[in-house]
């Protein structure tokens, strides 16, 4: 049993013992943010003075007295404050913790907290327009992120794409890739307006020019340049994915919608009673769900809005048997999607299936200042650029090291930086670097890796170190039931201060061998559960630097 569950069974035990009758609240253990405080606490008692119509200071005394603690796991229960109950973990508690987490290795950190679940995450969804660009990171990076802890908590996870290959954008990338072709012919070309002015449009029309020759010269089908175009476009964003660490599973296209899927979605909605004809449009009605007004569905024009299509993706989606969708979208999505959601409930469908994760958008410092982009205008960084420079793995870290919620100022310059000033060289180097000393120490001395005996660790940087091991489960956890990945680069940074900690108090070279290989065993997790945690960002650990 974890010790958080160990603890709440103990203060629920205790506070049955002052009233059998009680109405137990909801026990939460929290990690104080002061050392000082302990290893955990709990304000139960604080919730507690209204239904036991006492003191909180005074029923939290009474819960620490009557805690029996049969194991032995808790040195101290103290009360501190208005009635907040500190515990302070027994070293016997922290060295069978370690013991299991270094037997596990590689798979500690893995828990079944999603076990048996089948979720989907859809994400990057870029159409086929242009090369990805350092706008669509942060949108690729935390869905595949999200994705690997949802796989390191048990789930089957499938990464889906989703596209719309058809409509005026891809009209007009047609015209654009035609204009070039005709260029290259040394035709007239009127470029088209808003039509797309990037190099790769050229090097497209190049590729059709040797295919073909001039025989498009005279055509006005533009279905040759658009597939020649969407095919080269994948594939380079397939390739750029592929740098980045991420492989998508499945490819969704907008057009399937259009075979049937959004017929039935009307066909329902209207059934429903949430829809009616004005002004020569289809108004949605979401008055009906909270919102100030109704909302177009289908223009005047007969051009869906991107809701209908929506509403049957994720209809689609929930009919293919997921038990969690989740949707990694950009702040322009944040006052839409609730109809969306709220049209697939109304529909019969249970919505509580659909999660959606909203980031907020990069800006992009260049040269000291902001860099607005812009593909049309060929005025844009590309993410392969950008791991040109920095590299993948500090391409997707800066990308993952704030809350999505925050906005995130991504400065190209201090991305490229190597050393210290660089966060994610500090974590890969707490790794190289404990591999380096294991690589030392075992030249030195033999080691029996099967029995390092923990119980000879009880000085005051090596406690610290084991606690902060032991909370790795604990953070995947809460990563997985936040979607938030910066959790685990707040905890990988505060491991790798430990580890210096311990590494600049506790030598091994030259200690009598029980103590040597007790402190090779704690390098040995430390290790491991660097490099689990960097593999779930999606960055490698290397062994050497």
């Amino acid at each position: 049993m974890a010790m958080e569950e160990y603890l709440i069974e103990q203060i629920k035990t205790s506070i049955l013992k002052i009233n059998p009758e009680a109405s137990l609240p909801e026990i939460t253990i929290e990690k104080p943010r002061q050392p000082e405080m302990g290893d955990a606490a709990t304000n139960v008692a604080l919730r507690l003075g209204s239904v036991l119509k006492k003191k909180p200071v005074d029923i939290a005394r009474e819960i620490a007295d009557g805690m029996d603690d049969p194991s032995g796991y808790i040195r101290s229960v103290e009360v501190a404050g208005p009635g907040f109950i500190n515990f302070r973990f027994d070293h016997s508690w922290l060295f069978t913790e370690l013991k299991d987490a270094y037997e596990k290795e590689h798979a500690y950190g893995n828990i079944e907290l999603n076990k048996g679940k089948k979720i989907q995450v859809e994400f990057v969804s870029a159409n086929p327009t242009g090369p990805l660009t350092v706008g669509h990171g942060r949108n690729a990076v935390l869905g595949d992120t999200v994705a690997r802890v949802f796989e390191w908590t048990g789930a089957d996870v499938e990464r889906e794409y989703y596209f719309n290959n058809a409509g005026r954008q891809m009209r007009v990338l047609a015209e654009s890739v035609r204009a070039r072709y005709l260029e290259q012919l040394e035709m007239d070309a009127p470029f088209p307006e808003g039509g797309y002015e990037g190099a790769y449009i050229s090097d497209i029309a190049r590729a059709i020019r040797e295919e073909h020759g001039d025989r498009l010269a005279s055509s006005e089908n533009m279905d040759v340049f658009k597939q020649a175009a969407e095919d080269e476009i994948f594939k380079d964003i397939q390739r750029t994915l592929d740098r980045m660490n991420i492989k998508m599973d499945s490819f969704f296209n907008e057009n399937e919608l259009y075979k049937g899927p959004i017929d039935d979605v009307m066909k329902m909605l209207n059934e429903k009673g949430l829809i009616y004809e004005q002004d020569g449009a289809t108004w949605l009605k979401t008055t009906l769900f909270g919102k100030d007004k109704d909302t177009v569905l289908i223009k005047s024009s007969g051009e869906p809005t991107y809701r209908l299509p929506d509403i049957a993706y994720h209809i689609n989606k929930l009919d293919r048997s997921f038990d969690l969708v989740v949707d990694i979208f950009g702040a322009d999505h944040i006052a839409t999607y609730p109809d969306v959601i709220s049209a697939v409930n109304a529909c019969g469908y249970d919505a509580k299936k659909i999660d959606v994760v909203v980031y907020q958008f990069v800006t992009i410092v260049k040269d000291g200042k902001p860099f607005k982009m812009s593909t049309r205008k060929a005025n844009f960084v590309t993410l392969d650029e950008l791991m040109d420079e920095a590299g993948a793995d500090v391409t997707r870290f800066f990308f993952l090291m704030r809350a999505p919620g925050t906005h995130l100022e991504f400065d190209i310059e201090e991305a490229k930086q190597a050393g210290e000033k660089n966060p994610v060289y500090y974590l890969q180097y707490a790794h190289a670097r404990i591999k380096s000393i294991m690589r030392k120490a075992l030249e030195t001395q033999s080691y029996d890796q099967q029995k390092p005996d923990f119980s000879q660790l009880n000085h005051d940087s090596e406690i610290t170190l084991i606690k902060r091991v032991l909370e790795f489960p604990k953070v995947i956890e809460v990563t997985a039931q936040n979607k938030e990945p910066h959790r685990i680069i707040n905890y990988l940074n505060e491991l790798a201060t430990a580890f210096h900690k311990f590494y600049h108090d506790c030598r091994i070279l030259g200690e009598a061998p029980e103590l040597a290989h007790a402190r090779i065993g704690l390098l040995n997790v430390t290790a491991h559960t660097l490099a689990n945690g960097l593999t779930i960002l999606g960055i490698s650990a290397p062994d050497r630097m």
